[in-house]
């Protein structure tokens, strides 16, 4: 019950008139605290989108950013099942409440529930042959996916399987067949990709609660995960196993122990299941627990989850009068918001990456990680509509820093995976620093940035002794050494705000080390050798996953990776002529990558690769030398053909939120192109409007006029009702709200964007 806080007033009439108000109000069911409802967004949302293909997303049921994503997990395996789940398949083998969304490698899978009626072997089983084990065939026709909540039919038990989550609880609802008595195997056995259990451990506590934990290895390498399961009705009689052969008693600890739960069919056919996972305890689990779902009401809690992503959902309101459109704008925002997921208990308790437990934070610890490709987009935007979070995701990854001793590059379950090239932590970290993101300690900040840089693994020695990562020192080095320049630029831009210009010129110049891989005679980014000589034989076209210069990408793809320095790398190629000529043909020219180019080198047009992060910034390079209108033509072009409603409807791995931010930036006409100076520079807008929530409680305000089709360019904007001819516009514009008018048109703009005062620039001003 909410309080209102009346203002004092001397006026004895004042009084009664105010206080004969608010009860009226309060009367007629309109109180002067309530809020314009919440825009019903999720029904736009289809979390199918992705599930062919090699989107590798996950479906089932969670809450933005939650701990517990609820889902499916089918019996097959390989690399397009790293979510656990791909549309083209059928079957059931479990339940889990981990899964990740949209990696290019499988990991977590934990506590894994699968409900089941008769005898049943203590195994997953082999496809084809049910008896085999415990596994269920499904079909889509008896599927249902929404935004916190899913729902399916296991065929070969005919039990109707619906979940729903909070940030911490998993919340299983199963009906029965009648006549049949239920069970439900508890697996701690079972996960998903890379990850095998080292340590499982199961009890019985009463006749509703279960509880133990999980440790495992994959992916990362340390994962350690406690349960507790609460069931809506007594279990008639529990078992264990280690899935070889039940064991005496009611607990277990082994590599991979299963319980199985019998349940009396008396009363009805519907068991309902809680679970509570927590990096911590059992404790812990029973405390988030009790703080999240105390009750039994399953509808209330798919009603809360669905009310939590419309929340979230509404930080972009948008119009268009393409429904289609509607669906993949709100289904890619809802991908950015799967994770980083939460990784503390309701009492601020969490696991480090030392392993130690702290107690009580004071900031929400997150988890998952994929800065390499997250730091390009859907870190941005955080800062820009969820400037709260981003703080908590700041003093997470100073939190890693303090205990690791660097900023994460990929971090999963307090782990560091240190998967992929460079330090895009310190991009992350950099651009939230330079954006005015509050909540962090800007000291320690700065101090972490540094320190991570000047570290001597990972190529980071070679870099301080040569400028650039020796070609015959380690695979993968002009990536490598082209991401370390990026990070090294934002390093630069921070020592600069804080005025500190000896560190700005040592930085400055590593940001600009990218000009050490730059070969005149070919133009294209190569590996160099030690004594200063390329490596041949040279060909840019070809690619060999994990073994050549290149990470996932040829020397097409890498020339560009300059986003910190774009006058800088049009200086390298001669010029801003040379420089468009070559940037044209990057979308027309053809060669074969080979048989061994990385399956991630995907959504390709020419040598473009919108299916793989190091391509999302080209296509806005135009704006540098005053021709927008190319970018418009390209980003409509891949808006129009790499993102569609179907099923494989991501051009590539959705990269746990990077592929779709892309698209929500795109859509809104502007992107990040350099991620550490807070510019968006802009494209090609979609929408015909756009409310966003900017800042700390800002509102900013998109129009655009006469959009179709064929205008896809843009003729003149107005901010705050004045002409605005710059073709970017900067992220402390947009936070103090305001409004923004775009006219497109079919034919180019002659003027907008044209002159070399309004066109991006790479150096902080």
């Amino acid at each position: 019950m909410f309080k209102i806080l009346l203002p004092r007033f001397n006026h004895p009439v004042k009084r009664l008139l105010l206080h004969s108000t608010m009860i009226l109000a309060v009367m007629g069911g309109q109180s002067m605290a309530q809020t314009k409802p919440t825009a019903q967004l999720t029904k736009y949302v289809d979390p199918l989108i992705g599930t062919g293909g090699h989107g590798h997303v996950f479906v089932g049921a969670d809450v933005p950013f939650g701990a517990v994503q609820l889902g499916i997990r089918n019996l097959s395996t390989g690399w397009d099942w790293c979510s656990g789940y791909h549309y083209s398949d059928s079957t059931i083998t479990g339940i889990s409440h981990t899964h990740l969304s949209g990696t290019g490698i499988g990991d977590l899978g934990d506590i894994s529930v699968m409900p089941v009626t008769g005898e049943v072997k203590l195994t997953e089983g082999k496809a084809g042959d049910e008896k085999s084990g415990f596994s269920s065939l499904f079909s889509h026709q008896d599927e249902v996916a929404k935004p916190g909540y899913y729902s399916v039919m296991l065929k070969r038990y005919h039990i109707r399987a619906e979940l729903t989550a909070s940030k911490r609880v998993g919340f299983h609802k199963y009906t029965f067949p009648a006549g049949q008595q239920p069970k439900i195997i508890l697996n701690l056995k079972q996960g998903i990709g890379w990850d095998a259990p080292l340590e499982t451990f199961i009890r019985q506590e009463n006749d509703t609660t279960v509880s133990g934990y999980r440790y495992s290895k994959g992916w990362a390498a340390d994962q350690r995960i406690y349960f507790t399961a609460v069931f809506s009705r007594p279990i008639k009689k529990f078992s264990v196993s280690d899935s070889t052969v039940n064991k005496e008693g009611v607990e277990l600890k082994g590599p991979g122990v299963l319980g199985v739960a019998l349940f009396d069919t008396k009363d009805g056919s519907l068991v309902q299941l809680k679970v509570a996972i927590s990096p911590v305890s059992i404790e812990n689990a029973k405390l988030n627990m009790k703080a999240e779902i105390p009750g039994w009401n399953f509808g209330q809690q798919v009603a809360k989850a669905n009310e939590e992503w419309n929340k979230e959902l509404g930080r972009v309101v948008i119009k268009s009068d393409n429904p289609k459109q509607m669906k993949i704008f709100y289904t890619a925002l809802y991908h950015t918001m799967i994770a980083p997921s939460v990784f503390n208990d309701v009492n601020g308790d969490y696991l480090g990456t030392d392993k130690k437990v702290y107690k009580n934070a004071l900031f929400t610890n997150y988890t998952t990680f994929s800065l390499w490709d997250t730091y390009r987009a859907a870190m941005p935007l955080l800062t820009l509509i969820n400037s709260e979070k981003a703080g908590d995701m700041v003093n997470t990854w100073l939190a890693i820093y303090q205990q690791q001793g660097r900023l994460p590059v990929w971090h999963l379950m307090g782990n560091e995976t240190d998967c992929m090239v460079g330090n895009p932590g310190m991009i992350a970290v950099a651009d939230a620093y330079l954006k005015g993101i509050k909540g962090f300690d800007k000291d320690l900040a700065y101090e972490a940035l540094k320190a991570t840089g000047m570290r001597k693994e990972r190529g980071l020695n070679l870099i301080q002794e040569h400028g650039f990562i020796p070609a015959d020192s380690t695979v993968e080095s002009v990536a490598m050494g082209l991401e370390y320049s990026i990070a090294d630029w934002g390093v630069a831009q921070v020592a600069k705000n804080r005025g500190n210009k000896a560190d700005y010129d040592y930085w400055i110049k590593r940001g600009k080390s990218y000009q050490n891989y730059f070969d005149k005679e070919t133009r294209f980014m190569r590996g160099r050798f030690e004594n200063n000589t390329w490596r041949t034989p040279f060909n840019p076209f070809q690619a060999i996953h994990r073994q050549d210069d290149y990470t996932e990408g040829n020397a097409w793809q890498y020339l560009w990776l300059v986003p910190q320095d774009v006058e800088g790398l049009i200086g390298l190629l001669g010029g801003q002529k040379p420089f468009t000529a070559k940037l044209d043909s990057l979308f027309t020219a053809k060669g074969d990558m080979g048989a061994e180019s990385s399956p991630d080198i995907s959504g390709l047009i020419g040598q473009y690769a919108h299916g793989n992060e190091p391509s999302h910034h080209i296509t806005y390079m135009y704006a540098y030398i005053g021709q927008p209108y190319k970018t418009a033509d390209k980003v409509r072009y891949i808006m129009d053909n790499l993102y569609n409603t179907a099923k494989d409807g991501l051009s590539g791995n959705e990269d746990v939120g990077q592929m779709s931010a892309w698209y929500i930036f795109s859509s809104l006409g502007f992107y990040p192109e350099n991620p550490s100076n807070g510019m968006y520079v802009f494209g090609s807008p979609i929408v015909n409007e756009a409310t966003m929530k900017v800042g700390y409680g800002k509102t900013f305000s998109l129009s655009v006029k006469n959009n179709s089709k064929t205008n896809k360019y843009i003729q003149s904007v107005t901010l705050n009702g004045k002409p605005y001819t710059k073709s970017y516009i900067m992220h402390s514009e947009l936070i103090k709200g305001g409004t923004m008018t775009i006219r497109m048109g079919a034919k180019p703009s002659v003027t907008w964007g044209i002159k070399q005062a309004d066109r991006p620039y790479s150096v902080t001003q």
